[in-house]
C-alpha cells in the first residue's frame, strides 16, 4: 500500500509540470483596409461663387477692351463739326439748294418709325439693335441691321456710302459724335438733304418735286411715307420703275407709323386707300 502511494506521488510530480496561472486570451481586432481618400468637392455655393467671380473678371476685361476700342475710334475718326460742310459740298455737287427746306412732320414721322423708332432718345446708336445684331452674328443668323439715322448720315457723309467692318465701326463712333454735336431736327435735315430717293433724285426737295410735282411741305401722309420708305433701297423701291415693290414698302411704312403711335388705325386705313398721285411732270411749278 505504501509503495503504491509512493508511486502515485512520484508519478504525479514527474509526469505533469505546472506552467503557472493562465492569462486570458484577448480577442484580435479586425483589420481594416484603408481606402484612398477622395478629394472633397466644393459645395454648390462655393462653386457658384467661383463661377461668378470668373464671369465678373471676363466681363470686366471685355468692358476694358470695348472702352479702349471706343476711345481709339473717337481719337481716329473725324470731327462731327465737318458734317455741315460735307452736306454743303454734296449739295453743290448735285446742284441742290443748300440749306434745303425744313423736314415736314409727316416725312419725319415716317422716317423715324421705319428706320429708327428710338431716334429721339438713343445716343446716336441703338444698344438694343446692336446687341441683337451681335447675337445673330455669333449664332450665324442673318439680321436686317440696326443702323440708326445718325449712323446712316455718317455713312453718307464720311464713308462715301460704303459699308464694311472697319467702316461700320467708324460710323458707330461718328454717329455718337453727330448726336452730341447736333439737334435732332438738324440731323433729320442733313439726312433728308443728302439721301438718295431713286430715279436720279438726291435731296428731299428734288424727290418731292420730281415724284409728285409739289414741295415737301405739301406732301400728303402717303406721299411722305413713300419717300421715307424708298431711301432704304432706292433702286429696287423706285415707284416709277417697280411700282409693286414700292407699294409693298409703302404698306410697311404706314403700318410702322401706326405701330409707334403716329397714326390711328383709321388714319392708317385712310392713308392706304389714298391715291399716291405720282406726277408725270418732273419738277415743281
Amino acid at each position: 500500500m505504501g509503495a503504491l502511494g509512493t508511486h502515485r506521488a512520484a508519478s504525479s510530480g514527474d509526469g505533469y509540470q505546472s506552467e503557472g496561472p493562465t492569462q486570458p486570451i484577448r480577442p484580435t481586432r479586425p483589420i481594416r483596409l484603408t481606402q484612398p481618400t477622395r478629394p472633397t468637392r466644393p459645395t454648390r455655393p462655393r462653386r457658384r461663387s467661383r463661377i461668378a467671380v470668373r464671369m465678373a473678371k471676363i466681363l470686366f476685361a471685355v468692358v476694358l477692351v470695348v472702352a479702349a476700342a471706343v476711345g481709339l475710334l473717337f481719337a481716329l475718326t473725324p470731327s462731327a463739326g465737318q458734317a455741315t460742310a460735307l452736306t454743303r459740298a454734296q449739295a453743290q455737287d448735285r446742284h441742290i439748294a443748300y440749306p434745303g427746306p425744313a423736314v415736314p412732320p409727316y416725312f419725319a414721322q415716317a422716317l423715324i418709325a421705319t428706320e429708327d423708332h428710338r431716334f429721339n432718345t438713343d445716343p446716336g446708336v441703338d444698344p438694343v439693335a446692336l446687341g441683337r445684331v451681335a447675337i445673330n452674328w455669333i449664332l450665324g443668323r442673318q439680321d436686317q441691321g440696326g443702323s440708326t439715322i445718325d449712323q446712316q448720315l455718317a455713312k453718307n457723309l464720311y464713308t462715301g456710302g460704303h459699308s464694311g467692318f472697319t467702316k461700320d465701326l467708324e460710323q458707330l463712333a461718328l454717329a455718337v459724335k453727330l448726336n452730341q454735336a447736333y439737334s435732332r431736327a438738324q440731323i433729320l435735315r442733313m439726312y433728308a438733304e443728302v439721301a438718295y430717293y431713286g430715279h436720279g433724285y438726291y435731296g428731299l426737295d428734288a424727290a418731292s418735286c420730281g415724284y409728285f410735282g409739289r414741295p415737301p411741305d405739301r406732301l400728303t401722309v402717303v406721299q411722305a411715307a413713300m419717300l421715307a420708305g424708298v431711301v432704304n433701297a432706292p433702286t429696287y423701291d423706285d415707284p416709277l420703275v417697280y411700282p409693286g415693290q414700292a407699294r409693298t414698302r409703302l404698306v410697311h411704312v404706314i403700318d410702322r407709323m401706326a405701330a409707334v403711335g403716329y397714326l390711328t388705325r383709321a388714319q392708317e386705313t385712310a392713308a392706304l386707300n389714298a391715291p399716291l398721285g405720282l406726277s408725270a411732270v418732273r419738277g415743281c411749278p
